[in-house]
């Protein structure tokens, strides 16, 4: 199933969950320098699109696209892999939370490096042992994510591709966007069936699993076990969970 397809599927309440959240948006901000001219790709529903430059837009996902508020940038239908633009037709070109759904991310970064001078991605180190192991959704209630990184490039892989470094993201304690790490230290929120929704983690693993893992962590929040066990995040304002930026 390609992103679009995914999306047109599962996107029809993005909106209630998903949204920027100002401390993520001001380094990503940041990160695209002095650019005046943006380019968004797998643009969804046109979070972190900076307010005061010229953005356009890139969707695959015509639901996505049509949520898309009246102030969003203009919006047009097209793949990471195949951008309708010439070389350097704008000063950056940037992507948020959606490589790990293009069919090839390498290709669709080299794409951008190719239609932009400035190339910023938000992203998962999906190598980092803090995603996988130290954050207690997957390593407690849902291993089946790590079924969803076979054969899926490396982050370093994706730096090589387009020469870019990497940046540290930390999620704050009361993130506003409602992304998968999102409510590390607010674990009832995974009950929610619309911050579910919201997320195309669930969504891939399967009902199945999906549901294995609410009951079971619905049960140990009953009884006190999930607090035993994540005792030491109750007093962090953020954390690294491998949230990071790729800046080229």
């Amino acid at each position: 199933m390609t992103s679009g397809q995914l999306y047109d599927t599962i996107g029809a309440t993005y909106t209630v969950t998903r949204r920027t959240e100002p401390r993520i948006a001001a380094q990503i901000w940041a990160a695209l320098g002095d650019a005046r001219t943006v380019l968004n790709v797998g643009a969804g529903t046109g979070s972190y699109e900076p307010p005061d430059r010229h953005v356009l837009a890139v969707e695959p996902s015509a639901l996505m696209r049509s949520q898309r508020p009246a102030e969003a940038a203009p919006c047009l239908a097209g793949s990471a892999e195949h951008l309708p633009f010439h070389d350097d037709s704008f000063d950056a070109a940037m992507a948020v939370a959606s490589i790990h759904h293009w069919p090839d991310p390498i290709a669709g970064l080299r794409e951008m490096r190719r239609v932009a001078r400035r190339v910023v991605v938000f992203t998962h180190d999906t190598t980092d042992t803090g995603w996988r192991h130290r954050f207690w959704l997957t390593r407690d209630y849902l291993p089946e994510v790590a079924d969803l990184l076979v054969g899926r490039p490396s982050l370093t892989e994706l730096a090589m591709a387009i020469g870019a470094r990497v940046e540290p993201v930390p999620i704050p304690w009361d993130c506003v966007d409602g992304f998968f790490e999102a409510h590390w230290r607010r674990p009832e929120a995974y009950l929610d069936e619309d911050v579910r929704r919201g997320v195309s983690v669930w969504a891939r693993v399967g009902p199945e699993a999906e549901q294995r893992a609410v009951r079971h962590l619905r049960d140990d929040l009953a009884s006190g076990r999930w607090a035993e066990r994540n005792r030491d995040l109750v007093d962090l304002d953020a954390v690294n969970l491998g949230l990071r930026l790729l800046i080229a």
